[in-house]
């Protein structure tokens, strides 16, 4: 019997107007729908009000998505961050404690770029702020002024690393792969094993070693027309029969 997976989909925290909004982008939950082939659930960013088990019970997988805001540093142990950054501490107080939990409970995790970074956060990882200004670091970053088409087009290769996740699923050693990020992975949490790395070392991608269930996160997006590149598909295809896995078993 085909079970159609319920997954949750992280929102960020905007002021609109007068009003404060919980909203997520429309490519994650399109995704949720052509990739993963399943039904996406907003979760709100409301911290200590949601009752977090209970939630986990309902859902069958967790995509824990990009945002313009970044991690609060005091949650790695990091230097303040350079005035202008963008933080949503609501998200975080909401992402943070259920990342662990939804993993322990062997619920189906993908995390896409700050999503990525607060999978290594929560298990321990530290996070470069600037990458961009590292010596020997590539300019990671999207060209602000240029249409979408542009900004989400491949601007570098991957290697993927062999006996991994990603390797399992039948991607190329090789892939090109799109970058909108300022932020990346200083710290590598424990627990976490490399999937992918960019031509200056920096990892682009992470599983959890000994997850009950599928768990990756990745520094790029594939959820940017997700039918139209097989080796992002790939990844939704496999975070979905997943999810449809724990439906199926619930």
């Amino acid at each position: 019997m085909s079970h159609l997976p319920l997954i949750g989909v992280t929102a960020c925290t905007k002021q609109i107007g007068l009003h404060p909004y919980h909203i997520t982008g429309d490519k994650y939950v399109r995704a949720v729908v052509v990739g993963a082939g399943g039904l996406p659930l907003i979760i709100p960013a409301l911290g200590e009000l949601i009752d977090q088990p209970s939630l986990l019970d309902n859902l069958h997988g967790l995509l824990f998505t990009g945002s313009p805001s970044n991690v609060e540093p005091h949650h790695y142990s990091g230097p303040p961050s350079s005035a202008g950054t963008q933080h949503d501490p609501a998200r975080d107080r909401t992402t943070l404690p259920l990342i662990r939990q939804a993993i322990d409970a062997g619920i189906p995790v993908l995390g896409i770029c700050r999503g990525f970074q607060e999978m290594n956060v929560a298990f321990g990882g530290s996070l470069h702020q600037k990458v961009h200004e590292l010596p020997g670091m590539m300019d990671h970053r999207e060209p602000q002024d240029a249409p979408l088409e542009v900004q989400y087009a491949p601007a570098h290769p991957l290697q993927v690393q062999p006996g991994g996740l990603l390797a399992g699923l039948g991607l190329p050693r090789e892939i090109e792969v799109n970058s909108i990020h300022g932020q990346g992975v200083e710290r590598l949490a424990p627990g976490l094993r490399v999937e992918a790395l960019a031509p200056d070392g920096l990892i682009e991608a992470f599983s959890v070693e000994g997850a009950p269930s599928f768990a990756l996160g990745v520094q790029w997006h594939p959820e940017w027309q997700v039918g139209s590149n097989p080796n992002y598909l790939a990844i939704f295809q496999a975070f979905g029969e997943a999810c449809r896995k724990r439906a199926g078993q619930r």
